[in-house]
């Protein structure tokens, strides 16, 4: 696999981890005793700390993309071992 396409793939995996990490460690206005806001939504976040959760989601997208490596290397999950219906014509022998 060339660099290029092994840092496109842990882009999307850092992408995909923010979407797990977000909801980690949120406190609202009313878990913080602080006054919401007029108008604010009561499942806003009080505070939002960007390099936490940049740390977090780098912290997750490596250990992701590290598996899939692993994986990538010495196939242990391979298209035979998840073809549940037999679509690729391998038959049990």
């Amino acid at each position: 696999m060339r660099w290029t396409s092994a840092l496109a793939i842990y882009f999307l995996f850092w992408a995909f981890s923010v979407f797990f990490v977000l909801p980690f460690g949120v406190r609202t206005s009313d878990e913080a005793g602080v006054a919401r806001v007029p108008g604010q939504a009561e499942s806003a976040p009080h505070t939002f700390q960007a390099g936490k959760v940049a740390i977090r989601v780098t912290i997750v997208a490596t250990i992701l993309f590290g598996l899939f490596m692993l994986n990538y290397h010495f196939g242990w999950v391979t298209p035979e071992t998840v073809d549940l219906f037999d679509r690729l014509g391998n038959e049990a022998s």
